[in-house]
């Protein structure tokens, strides 16, 4: 427990805050599309990266800086895509009905929710590098360390995405998912251009 709970809390504190991911989770749970496959795929991502980092990754990746390089740019390129996607979704005049979920097929939803996971530099800063740093502090017990990381992710991805699921019967007229679209693209410039000058 002295290392289950310090792992649970990090994580928790490191996730919370609202970035690409967690937008994406929102808006499928809204859209009641897919909740599941996307919780699963957020949770199973943070999970396998937080132990990567705990069994050592953090380190190689720090010493391959052109790794992080080649990853910042292509997360700056893919995001900005995104939020132009977002806007042009907002400026739309069609209403979404919750209950009629999104036209996205499953394929193309995976697709999206690892491109969102994947290439951003700061998944790896927090979940390999920070997490995994911490996690090798507690020595013999850094896995339990890791166990309450992992266990973070699913509680929150978990909530976020099924708790918007049982929020999108009050949520289906049209001007919710311009304001949502609106946000969502807000998030994604803004990630994408402190990817581009943040100095890692």
């Amino acid at each position: 427990m002295l290392a289950l709970l310090p792992g649970f809390l990090t994580g928790l504190s490191l996730i919370i805050a609202i970035g690409a991911q967690n937008a994406f989770v929102i808006r499928q749970g809204l859209t009641r599309h897919h909740v599941l496959l996307v919780v699963g795929i957020c949770a199973i991502s943070d999970a396998a990266l937080i132990f990567l980092g705990t069994g050592g990754l953090g380190t190689l990746i720090q010493s391959q800086p052109s790794l992080l390089e080649f990853i910042r740019w292509f997360g700056v390129i893919y995001l900005t895509w995104f939020g132009i996607k977002s806007i042009r979704s907002a400026f739309k005049n069609q209403s979404l009905n919750a209950g009629e979920g999104s036209s996205m097929s499953k394929v193309k939803v995976i697709g999206i929710c690892l491109s969102l996971t994947f290439l951003n530099p700061h998944v790896y800063l927090d979940t390999v590098i920070l997490l995994g740093s911490i996690a090798n502090q507690f020595e013999g017990d850094r896995w339990f360390f890791a166990i309450g990381g992992a266990f973070a992710s699913l509680v929150w991805f978990t909530a976020i995405g099924f708790g918007a699921r049982a929020a999108s019967r009050f949520m289906s007229k049209s001007i919710f998912w311009k304001i949502l679209d609106s946000v969502i693209a807000v998030v994604m410039f803004s990630i994408a251009i402190t990817l581009a000058f943040y100095d890692f």
